[in-house]
């Protein structure tokens, strides 16, 4: 793989590994941004020739968001973040009497795929299974929690403080013989590992955004919905966009415009369809073997480092490219703080209640940056 990706992310000032949070975008998509704004104002905001500039760009959105996740264009429903998506499905399920919903350990995931969880709790049992330091649980233990009033089974598919990927293709084969929904948050996951695919992961939901390992632009999210499962969800929305009034009622349209009301976010579109286009050209599974190289790089050489701690999955097949580590005597916030003053950028996370330092490097970092932080960090 050529690692020289200088062209498209020309931001050599600043060291930038926290990809987990938000990525860098490559040169070719800020400027398609602008090309959009462009000729949008250019043919007329309000005009056919505008309208069929936008449905264009939506399209191939969807055509490319396909291409990735193994599904049908219809069924990818362009949201504004990862938390839309969880939204939509935990306000908008219709949920029996006496159900449950089964997660992972609440204060070890993502406040975006906790806390919608939580704040229907007065509706639903939450059963949370117990899970160790990396975030793994035990396969019994989700068979031991599923009943039959079990409406729901909720994961990410990896983890946003360790990395760690979890089996979630084995867990969907088993709630599919169940008959059991199943949702995924893979923000961690689509545009930085291979083979993210709704047809064997059997998930009926799937939420992801695009200014993480997809290097979009923010403000860009994807709803994956299950054609077949989207008359579980009561949209939370409605609009022309979404609906029509019919016999004196509210009919929705077809997927997905049926939960599209109201969506403004064109010129989004345009950069993420630009960003994935450019990704796709490298090929995800290229970029999971360089962005495996460099958090190899970097687990490697903390670990020489006298009172390092690293977190984590030791096998790299079993995470994502996120490296996180403590150093004793050392408080993260201001570890973080001292690298950012040096043009270093990482992160602070958790892991349950323990501040932890993260770095997520992606493909276009390189060996080089990995190795400048280390010496900073050593002094």
């Amino acid at each position: 793989m050529n690692s020289d990706f200088s062209a498209e992310f020309p931001y050599k000032d600043r060291i930038y590994l926290n990809n987990a949070s938000t990525s860098r975008m490559p040169k070719s998509s800020i400027e398609a941004m602008a090309d959009f704004l462009s000729k949008y104002n250019e043919y007329g905001p309000d005009s056919e020739l505008s309208d069929s500039y936008v449905r264009e760009h939506l399209d191939n959105l969807r055509k490319d968001i396909s291409q990735i996740i193994k599904c049908r264009p219809e069924e990818v429903v362009l949201t504004h973040s990862v938390t839309d998506g969880i939204n939509f499905v935990a306000n908008g399920l219709k949920f029996k009497s006496k159900s449950n919903i089964i997660t992972r350990g609440s204060n070890h995931e993502h406040p975006a795929n906790h806390y919608p969880w939580v704040r229907i709790g007065h509706k639903v049992e939450l059963r949370e299974m117990q899970i160790d330091e990396s975030g793994y649980f035990e396969f019994d233990s989700l068979k031991k929690a599923i009943d039959e009033d079990t409406q729901l089974v909720v994961l990410s598919h990896a983890l946003f403080n360790t990395g760690a990927i979890l089996p979630i293709e084995e867990i969907g084969e088993y709630l599919a013989k169940k008959n059991i929904p199943y949702f995924i948050d893979a923000a961690q996951t689509v545009g930085c590992i291979d083979g993210v695919d709704v047809s064997k992961i059997k998930c009926d939901f799937m939420s992801f955004n695009g200014s993480k390992w997809l290097c979009g632009p923010m403000g860009m999210g994807i709803f994956f919905c299950k054609k077949e499962s989207s008359e579980m969800i009561e949209p939370l929305q409605v609009g022309g966009e979404s609906a029509i009034f019919h016999d004196n009622k509210i009919v929705y349209k077809e997927m997905p415009a049926r939960f599209q009301a109201g969506f403004r976010n064109w010129v989004g579109t345009a950069g993420l369809e630009a960003s994935v286009n450019y990704l796709l050209k490298i090929g995800i599974e290229k970029i999971r073997t360089q962005n495996l190289k460099l958090a190899a790089l970097m687990r490697q050489e903390l670990s020489k480092i006298p009172g390092v701690t690293l977190f984590g999955p030791q096998e790299d097949k079993k995470r994502t490219s996120i490296v996180s580590f403590s150093i004793k005597d050392q408080n993260p916030k201001l570890v973080v703080k001292r690298l950012e003053k040096a043009n270093m950028i990482l992160a602070v996370r958790e892991i349950f209640s323990k501040k932890i330092i993260r770095a997520s490097p992606h493909f276009f970092n390189t060996e080089s940056e990995i190795l400048q932080v280390i010496e900073a960090l050593r002094n």
